[in-house]
């Protein structure tokens, strides 16, 4: 049996330390209290005898026993079932790690089920030992730290994707390609961060709407709308996370359509500047092409050209060219050609 820590608690102070399952719930009717059962990654047979030692109903358990849950809070007669999503940010990778925990909560047990590294339960179960009067509320005691928990370790993970934010921001204006892909990741994350927290404000009102049905003490009432003000801080500086990336997806998209406008604009401005080279080559070479086609035919020396004897010949040639090319330099200078 995969079980981290196994404690029988009375008046918020560990009075056993069962070996097993069975023994537990011996010490527990010996000493009064309730149990506290830590586990980590319990086989099927394993959840399945936790089940039958504490008449967990099947639904819960196989919700638990399935794991890919959304953070629920569920109430199965006289136990609550809640599914928490932890998160820890991973620095070497920059990303967003996620987490499962399972709570069962009834009036003489907690038992927490743990699926990946985050939380540090062991960490909750030393506070509580080290609070004898919080420890005392019972098994909702050990419900309000774990949540605690998990909602203080939103806070690094939120500092690490304000950081990749900032980073982005910087990137847009430099034009790296990458930057649109990373834009997609890390909304990917957010959102995926925003389903682990959005459900835990309705969860702890949940909670705190059973305040006075349940007798939950005064002081463990507060406690818990403490977590409920962390998580609602929690939860909106993730949705602005969410705007912020919109607007840098916004923005993004105006500066490429920019860029490629400016780009546009670049090589129009190219090919118009073309455009005119080639009216100025052409120009020239059809003022060019009338005297050299007058040119040419006389330099056929054939023996029968009548030009060719004719004593003004020569002159009216040479005046033809000239004529040509100072008609054919006016019309193309009007048209703006040259």
């Amino acid at each position: 049996m995969p079980v981290i820590d196994n404690a029988v608690y009375r008046d918020g102070r560990r009075v056993a330390s069962p070996a097993t399952l069975e023994e537990s719930f011996e010490l527990r009717e010996e000493h009064g209290g309730f149990s506290w059962i830590g586990l980590y990654r319990p086989t099927d047979d394993e959840l399945d005898a936790v089940a039958e030692e504490f008449s967990l109903h099947h639904l819960a358990v196989e919700d638990a026993r399935k794991g890919h849950q959304r953070a629920k809070l569920e109430r199965y007669g006289d136990t609550l079932f809640v599914v928490l999503r932890p998160a820890r940010y991973l620095d070497p990778t920059e990303e967003v790690e996620f987490g499962e925990v399972h709570l069962f909560v009834g009036r003489d047990f907690a038992i927490t089920i743990r699926r990946a590294e985050s939380p540090n339960l062991a960490k909750v179960r030393r506070r509580l030992e080290g609070s004898p009067d919080l420890l005392a509320q019972g098994p909702e005691a050990v419900l309000y730290a774990v949540l605690d928990e998990v909602v203080d370790e939103y806070a690094p993970v939120l500092a690490g994707l304000e950081n990749d934010i900032d980073e982005i921001e910087e990137e847009l204006f430099d034009g790296d390609p990458q930057v649109t892909r990373r834009i997609y990741d890390l909304a990917s994350e957010v959102m995926e961060f925003q389903r682990a927290t959005r459900p835990l404000v309705d969860m702890v009102q949940a909670i705190e709407r059973g305040f006075e049905k349940y007798r939950v003490d005064l002081e463990l009432q507060r406690y818990l709308r403490d977590v409920l003000d962390h998580v609602i801080r929690v939860v909106e500086r993730g949705e602005s996370f969410r705007q912020l990336l919109q607007n840098a997806l916004a923005v993004h998209s105006t500066l490429v359509t920019q860029r490629q406008n400016d780009e546009m604009q670049r090589l129009t401005e190219t090919s118009l500047t073309q455009s005119e080279e080639v009216k100025k080559i052409s120009s020239w070479a059809a003022i060019i092409f009338a005297p050299t086609l007058i040119g040419t035919i006389y330099g056929m020396n054939f023996r029968h050209m009548p030009e060719l004897d004719h004593p003004l010949g020569y002159p009216i040639a040479l005046a033809a060219m000239v004529l040509f090319g100072i008609t054919l330099y006016v019309i193309f200078k009007r048209r703006n050609w040259l």
